[in-house]
């Protein structure tokens, strides 16, 4: 999000998205292989078109109360029978539930561990080497702008019988908007990255695994507005670097170079001079095969204007990792409202596409487009193609063969702020048409 407002109306929109947020979809760590020769010329003619009639949907998981504000969506095996379920982040509700598939295609909705205040993102992770996946909450203790030091690292302990118990790890924070865990050193144990949007003060910073649930904060950066900060082997030198997108007051991709060692080297990848360039969303992942991982982002906030929308340069980009620190920048093409890169084959040809969502538009017009796949050719080109006019006013989307049948299914969650929300939604499967 972009610069501060000076009417309290556009002060309350302007921080209460941006720290949604959508991320993850940032693992593996590790380099990404490049497809074998031939695989994608192999199954091209396999390809199934992409368009709207491409997917049906259907509501899963509870009905909405009011107007849903789901922030974060994580699709994963959370109690490892073999099915994918959907962790949620339900803004509205200060709740993570999980959506658990009880059976193939069969869904069923529940709390899990106690209230947590203004949920903004979710990953999981084995934190302490239990066996069981314990689950990451990013809290930003309250939705709307706020200068008080209210966020907060916390963790749903798992017992390994479904059973979740919340632990503060780091508290008395800026909102905190993402965290995720990675083995930054040479410890063996699993450290954590943290983002905080904050308001006015923000941060990013790492937190090393002392062992026996005690972590020591790290600063990596003193700027309000992180939205994400996913680690990667950017450079292939087997240590992990962070990236973060910081949108506040300025709007710019930061990389931290790490060193293995727990040392951080702060670079700018791209900055906008455009202080309303509305930075949304960002994954990394190997766009063109080559086997180095890429740089894939979105500008979509609509939060900084008296009435919330669209603006012309919103629209979806990568930037194209060719190695050693350098990045080639590509703008893949316009996206009203773009939120929440995934970068996934939907069409089945063997060349990653990238799908965005859309959480600001006129919604007015039923024609707007809230869902979208920028095709990959393979040859470098992306063409657009419209995927849904409804649901409404999505701020993520996220990708898996949840059936195991190979196939991609996509699910989105909505955070209704503005009119109208005749169209709108909680929790969305898209499943391939027939």
């Amino acid at each position: 999000m972009s610069g501060i407002r000076p009417t309290p109306l556009r002060i309350a929109a302007a921080a209460a998205v941006v720290l949604v947020t959508l991320a993850l979809f940032l693992q593996p760590w590790s380099r990404p292989r490049a497809a074998p020769p031939g695989h994608g010329a192999a199954r091209k003619r396999l390809a199934r078109p992409l368009g709207y009639d491409s997917f049906t949907h259907r509501a899963i998981g509870r009905p909405a109360q009011g107007d849903p504000w789901i922030t974060d969506l994580l699709i994963v095996d959370l109690d490892g029978d073999g099915l994918k379920d959907i962790l949620v982040a339900d803004g509205r509700l200060n709740k993570v539930t999980w959506i658990r598939q009880v059976s193939l295609g069969v869904f069923e909705e529940q709390d899990i561990g106690q209230t947590i205040a203004g949920p903004a993102h979710l990953e999981v992770a084995d934190l302490y080497g239990t066996g069981h996946l314990d689950v990451l909450v990013a809290s930003m203790g309250v939705i709307p702008p706020s200068n008080e030091k209210i966020g907060s690292v916390v963790v749903l302990e798992n017992d390994g019988t479904n059973h979740f118990t919340n632990r503060v790890i780091a508290d008395n924070m800026a909102r905190v908007t993402y965290v995720a865990a990675a083995p930054l050193t040479q410890s063996g144990r699993l450290d954590l990255v943290v983002g905080a949007f904050g308001y006015l003060e923000g941060e990013v910073r790492w937190m090393e695994n002392l062992g026996h649930g005690n972590f020591k904060s790290h600063p990596l950066l003193d700027l309000p507005g992180t939205i994400h900060a996913p680690v990667a082997d950017l450079l292939g030198d087997g240590n992990l670097d962070i990236v973060a997108l910081v949108t506040h007051n300025v709007e710019e991709i930061h990389a931290f170079w790490g060193d293995g060692r727990g040392n951080f080297r702060d670079q700018v990848l791209y900055g906008s001079t455009n202080k309303d360039f509305g930075l949304s969303g960002l994954t990394i992942a190997d766009v063109n095969q080559d086997g180095r991982p890429d740089i894939v982002y979105t500008n979509g906030d609509g939060f900084d204007y008296a009435t919330p929308g669209s603006r012309p340069w919103h629209g979806v980009q990568w930037l194209e990792n060719k190695g050693g620190g350098a990045f080639a920048y590509h703008r893949l093409g316009d996206f009203p409202g773009a939120y929440s890169p995934v970068v996934v084959d939907l069409n089945g040809d063997g060349y990653p596409d990238i799908v965005a969502c859309c959480g600001f538009n006129d919604w007015t017009n039923h024609d707007a487009v809230s869902l979208i796949c920028f095709e990959n050719d393979g040859k470098g080109h992306f063409t657009p193609r419209p995927l849904a006019h409804d649901p409404t006013h999505l701020i993520v989307v996220k990708a898996a063969d949840l059936f195991n049948d190979g196939r991609i299914e996509l699910v989105t969650g909505a955070f209704v702020f503005y009119p109208p929300d005749d169209r709108a939604s909680r929790v969305t499967l898209w499943e391939p048409a027939p």
